[in-house]
């Protein structure tokens, strides 16, 4: 990266300009052409695990370099070199740090708390830990849940051959739509709440979320119970040999640290709105890092505290439970190397979006519904969410939830906030806790879809439950 930053301002174009080009470059649109690199990258993770998939997995980081410098050179070489690292750096700074470091810390915790004993995986079983771990979202976030709930739901079906679509549920409701009843659940609603919406207003959401909760669990149990049918009548059995249902959680103290985090996630949303926190022009106060790119204070806390939360639970819990749930640090760095590939090479796109939001013409719940979910499921669904939430503020309504932004409809806001956080399960990299599901199910010995083969199962499961959401909610 130092390499990468000594290059572009090395670049002969306007470096002893670059705060002029970049003011310029703010008011300009980048052109489509510059979204290729994302696409490209998406290309990479949906079809070199099919064709070259040990090669692919040994030559990520180059990869994803390669995407992220075809974007930079491009954006330096039109807009500037002082623009071009000052969005990089906003985007590492801004948001893939505090991303990643929220990621790493739920990772450490819930890799430190294992479930044992004689429960096997079956289909009652199953639909009642996806329903503990949905409702679960909405308290400790669906990163936090699924970090929680992902090992036991693997170890309870180890002993079945079709797992597959029981993690692809559980991607569904429990690091997606179970997110949806607080801030704390998912990123964009803390986003609504820091502009204004309070922070009880989604419990409005539940009505949504127990419809799709009733009629995903209910294709899940068809689903599963087909294939449980099949692995017993191939002579696969569970261990049922003890008498009773023993349970036995170890690492439980782990739950504090777990607490830190959510506490950590919610001053992140609070410390920028205080007065102490604000700098003379109503900005954050932080650490200047180049041009208008500054790490605020708000953020280092957060990322203190959930570091701080990480080290105490590596440091209190004994390793032997970590063995016991086949903890490595494959599916983290994975995710690190990817996702900071995509929030590099997404920056266009994001652009774009947020200079024609407001020319879309979306005036009705249904199409903000639909546009914002169908962009949450490839973009990051928090910007996704601020741009519409933006653009409902805007225009200008009377009547309905008063924001920093404007006044909101209740209905526009609710398929705004349901369109961020439910479209983001439609694929692999909507929302950050899928992709780890999916690398803890892999290292498992559970071939999960490829990525594809996971959007063929959204557009089965999912589109008609929200097709079904919009009549009865949106309309």
């Amino acid at each position: 990266m130092t390499v990468l930053v000594s290059t572009l301002l090395a670049c002969p174009l306007n470096v002893f300009a670059a705060e002029t080009a970049a003011k310029t470059a703010k008011a300009l649109v980048p052109p489509l052409w510059m979204c290729i690199p994302f696409a490209g990258l998406l290309l990479c993770i949906a079809i070199m695990p099919l064709v070259r998939a040990e090669w692919w997995e040994s030559h990520q980081p180059v990869v994803v370099a390669m995407w992220s410098v075809l974007f930079i050179l491009p954006f330096a070489f039109v807009y500037g070199a002082g623009h071009a690292a000052e969005t990089v750096l906003e985007c590492m700074i801004g948001d893939y740090l505090t991303f990643i470091v929220l990621l790493f810390g739920l990772f450490c915790v819930a890799g430190n708390i294992t479930m044992e004993g004689d429960l096997a995986g079956s289909p009652r079983v199953n639909v009642i830990l996806l329903t503990i771990g949905t409702l679960l979202s909405s308290i400790i976030g669906t990163t936090g849940a699924s970090m929680l709930m992902v090992r036991p739901v693997i170890k309870m079906n180890a002993w079945r051959k079709r797992r597959a679509h029981i993690m692809v549920f559980f991607i569904f409701l429990v690091s997606n739509i179970g997110g949806c009843l607080t801030p704390i659940g998912d990123p964009p609603l803390l986003m609504g709440f820091s502009r204004g919406v309070s922070f009880f207003w989604s419990l409005h959401l539940f009505p949504v979320l127990l419809f799709n909760m009733v009629v995903l669990l209910s294709a899940f149990y068809w689903i599963d119970r087909r294939f449980y049918c099949k692995d017993i009548a191939r002579g696969r059995m569970p261990d049922i040999s003890k008498p009773g249902t023993k349970i036995t959680i170890k690492g439980l103290h782990n739950l504090i640290f777990i607490a830190m985090i959510v506490a950590a996630v919610i001053l992140s949303g609070v410390l920028p709105e205080l007065s102490v926190f604000k700098n003379a022009e109503g900005g954050v106060k932080g650490i200047h890092i180049f041009g208008e790119v500054t790490l605020g204070f708000p953020a280092l806390i957060e990322i203190a505290i959930i570091l701080l939360a990480a080290f105490l639970s590596f440091r209190t819990t004994n390793p032997e439970i970590r063995k016991k749930n086949h903890f490595t640090w494959g599916a983290i760095q994975e995710v690190a190397i990817l996702f900071i590939g995509i929030f590099i090479t997404m920056q266009p796109a994001l652009m774009i979006l947020k200079s024609i939001g407001a020319e879309l013409g979306l005036t009705k719940p249904a199409e903000m519904f639909w546009v914002t979910g169908a962009l949450s499921s490839f973009l990051d669904n928090t910007p996704t969410y601020l741009v519409f939430l933006t653009t409902a503020g805007v225009m200008g309504f009377q009547s309905g939830i008063a924001t920093t932004l404007g006044m909101i409809p209740q209905k526009m806001l609710l398929a705004i906030s349901c369109g961020a956080v439910f479209m983001g399960a439609n694929t692999y990299i909507g929302n950050a806790p899928n992709f780890m599901v999916k690398s803890i199910s892999d290292e498992n010995g559970i071939r999960m879809p490829s990525f594809f083969g996971y959007l063929l199962w959204s557009v089965s499961v999912l589109v008609p439950v929200f097709l079904l959401d919009t009549l009865i909610f949106f309309r």
